[in-house]
């Protein structure tokens, strides 16, 4: 049973002591017709069709933030988070649009005020879209910006301590409150 070579019409013998691998065989799975178009279009859209793409959501995203104006907002209107909705706690991102809309106006201060994280982590999610559409839309080789996994995971875990300090409800902690 154990270690005897299973044998098949299509397959030679394994040899003996040997288990076959992989010890299933599939069919490859025929791709849909949505797949398919999705492929043919990748395959002749132009290099600089993904960087124009991901540019336009953020510009999308910067216009809501310049338009829609967070920090004017009815001292008793509902949060439009659903979590600060349900829960009266502010969110890990709680006050990113407010520190985005101060970005945009030049108030550094006061976008730190809101999300300090946001404001540390916006130069380097620059550089790096920078880095990145550069490369796909015209070849630019602009120096790699290595972020090895460890201080990805301590500015996750940063933020993370952040997030649960910034909703206790007692001094010193209550200054992070937005």
């Amino acid at each position: 049973m154990y270690g005897e070579a299973v044998t098949s019409v299509d397959q030679p013998a394994t040899p003996p002591g040997q288990q076959e691998w992989p010890p299933y065989h599939y069919q490859p799975v025929e791709p849909d017709r949505f797949t398919r178009f999705v492929i043919r279009l990748h395959a002749r859209a132009p290099r600089w069709a993904a960087p124009l793409a991901a540019l336009g959501c953020v510009g999308m995203g910067m216009a809501y933030a310049l338009v829609s104006d967070p920090t004017q907002s009815e001292p008793d209107a509902r949060p439009t988070c659903l979590l600060k909705l349900t829960t009266g706690l502010d969110c890990p991102g709680c006050g990113g649009t407010r520190a985005l809309w101060y970005v945009l106006h030049g108030d550094l201060p006061a976008a730190a005020r809101h999300h300090f994280l946001f404001v540390f982590a916006l130069p380097f999610l620059a550089y790096l879209f920078v880095a990145w559409a550069g490369n796909q839309a015209f070849g630019w080789r602009l120096p790699e910006l290595r972020i090895s996994s460890k201080v990805i995971g301590g500015f996750l875990a940063v933020w993370l301590t952040f997030s649960v300090l910034r909703n206790l409800p007692w001094a010193p902690f209550t200054s992070l409150y937005v």
